[in-house]
């Protein structure tokens, strides 16, 4: 800023140094060597009284009246002062346009720098994502061999099953020729009885034999019966672990999907984000897909089990028959022989 009190012997003295040094002392010399201080409208001014006093400078041709001298001089100071106010304007707008664009430039930095850490945060996230994705497909394969497994083992619980309903008719069967050899011992006359009676113990002996056999096939079919509901219950829980772990696969898609809606933005500067949401999205699918199945299998199961259960019954059922048809047939025999014994007793009479 200028200060005031400015003499015609300081502008006189810095004018004659510089004329000294060779330089031409123009306003903005003469302010400078002023120490910047003093206006411009009274450093012109004692100027042009100082050149006034010097007489007419060399190679002028024209002599210009007092009249027309301070005309210039009122002109000239005039537009110093006007050219003082705007340049003083100007250097405020500067200095306030200036401070504006330096506090933009700044807020960007600092967006850029927020924008750059949670696109860190957002890669992260999906790396970790990719990989609780890995380990479920690892899961899923375990389980479906465990699933193939399975199925082999009711597969060949299916066929056992199959060969001891054959059994059983063959048991049944076995029976019927029994009671037709009972009915035909009661009409047989008394010298066929002892034959018969021998005959009977070895048919007796040989259902003995295959009813220990049904037995022992009816506690083996328990024993299996008793290994695939441990084998269900295991399955079951299986299911229920991988059913907690694609709920929290689930959640943490969802946290995911809400922090790329709010990236939405910076996903358009970044595609390779979008595509990996996208294979993360078919991967859910894949997993849903391959978790209804399993259920599906084992549901499956369940109802094959619950078959089987439904056979043995049946055929402890026709076991219990056949006990005691042996038994009725044990009594009946019993009976013959104790009716063999009294015959020869009688005919001396």
């Amino acid at each position: 800023m200028a200060r005031g009190g400015l003499y015609k012997t300081e502008v006189q003295k810095a004018r004659a140094s510089l004329l000294a040094q060779g330089k031409h002392p123009s306003i903005d010399a003469l302010r400078v060597a002023l120490g910047n201080t003093g206006s411009k409208t009274t450093i012109h001014r004692y100027l042009k009284e100082l050149e006034a006093e010097d007489g007419p400078r060399v190679g002028a041709t024209v002599a210009i009246s007092d009249a027309l001298q301070d005309l210039v001089g009122r002109l000239a100071e005039r537009l110093h002062e006007e050219a003082e106010v705007r340049i003083t304007a100007a250097q405020e707008r500067f200095t306030a346009e200036r401070q504006t664009l330096t506090a933009t430039i700044e807020q960007h930095r600092q967006e850029t720098t927020a924008l750059s850490t949670q696109l860190q945060r957002t890669d992260i996230a999906l790396h970790d994502e990719k990989a609780a994705h890995e380990q479920a497909q690892q899961g899923l394969r375990d389980r479906a061999l465990l699933v193939q497994q399975l199925e082999e083992r009711v597969a060949g619980m299916t066929a056992r099953l199959t060969e001891h309903e054959t059994h059983i008719q063959s048991l049944e069967d076995k029976h019927q020729h029994a009671r037709d050899a009972l009915e035909h011992y009661r009409t047989a006359v008394k010298e066929q009885r002892d034959q018969e009676q021998r005959r009977h113990e070895h048919q007796v002996q040989g259902l003995q034999v295959e009813l220990r056999q049904a037995n022992d096939t009816i506690t083996s079919k328990n024993h299996e019966l008793l290994q695939l509901n441990r084998e269900n219950a295991r399955m079951t829980e299986h299911i229920n672990q991988l059913d907690k772990e694609f709920r929290q696969f689930r959640t943490e898609h969802q946290k995911l999907q809400y922090a790329y809606d709010a990236n939405l933005p910076l996903a358009k500067e970044h595609p390779t984000l979008q595509i990996r949401l996208a294979q993360a999205e078919q991967g859910q699918v894949q997993l849903q897909t391959q978790l209804a199945a399993a259920e599906t299998q084992l549901t499956t199961e369940r109802d094959h089990r619950r078959e089987a259960e439904a056979q043995r019954a049946a055929s402890q059922g026709r076991l219990d028959v056949l006990e005691e048809t042996f038994a009725q047939l044990r009594t009946v025999s019993t009976s013959g022989a104790h009716e063999a014994e009294a015959v020869p007793r009688g005919n001396p009479a």
